[in-house]
């Protein structure tokens, strides 16, 4: 499991969310070239993207190999409502990290304005995870965004989703999950050796 690779927004500091269908830019194209050199050796037999073009370019080079590729909207990244395509200002920052505290406090059904809450993208994702648990797959490849990537993994190790953000991560960070059985476990956490 890997976040998309840097956009522009990424790297100007402009919230993206679900509404905001953003390229990876020459950063984000270096970091999912060298994704691919450390990576093509893994017999791949799906790979898994959010609606948005950002994941299926990060790791498109897979995708030209002939592994099916399936879109997934509930990967999407969450909806930041009325922030989308804010520039983050230090009043907007510090109403996001007291939304980010309320999270932290157990409150995963609040939400910004027009947007989403933990709660709403768990919701989306539960049929996604439904369905890996039914396949017949060694290996799948899936890329989607930062804060869903947060609750996507809380929700595979049954955490609460008031501690996902013990799950750190950047862009082309990777993370290898392994399921056992029923059960979900991480084999590899934020792992960046990729890009060094």
């Amino acid at each position: 499991m890997v976040r998309h690779g840097q956009t522009d927004y990424n790297l100007k500091g402009i919230v993206q969310g679900r509404g905001v269908d953003s390229d990876i830019n020459d950063k984000g194209e270096y970091q999912a070239r060298k994704f691919f050199e450390s990576y093509q050796g893994i017999p791949f037999e799906r790979v898994f993207v959010s609606a948005l073009k950002r994941t299926g370019q990060s790791v498109s080079r897979f995708i030209d190999l002939g592994i099916p590729v399936e879109k997934r909207p509930g990967l999407d990244e969450i909806d930041w409502g009325y922030r989308e395509l804010e520039k983050i200002t230090s009043e907007e920052n510090a109403y996001y990290h007291s939304l980010i505290s309320a999270w932290q406090r157990g409150e995963t059904d609040k939400r910004i304005k027009g947007g989403e809450s933990p709660e709403d993208v768990q919701q989306r994702l539960l049929p996604v995870i439904e369905e890996w648990r039914n396949m017949d797959f060694e290996n799948i490849l899936v890329c989607t965004h930062g804060r869903t990537m947060r609750i996507l993994l809380s929700t595979l190790l049954n955490y609460p989703l008031s501690e996902m953000d013990q799950f750190e991560h950047s862009n082309l960070t990777l993370y290898k999950v392994v399921l056992t059985g029923s059960i979900f476990r991480i084999d590899l956490f934020n792992d960046l050796y990729h890009l060094r």
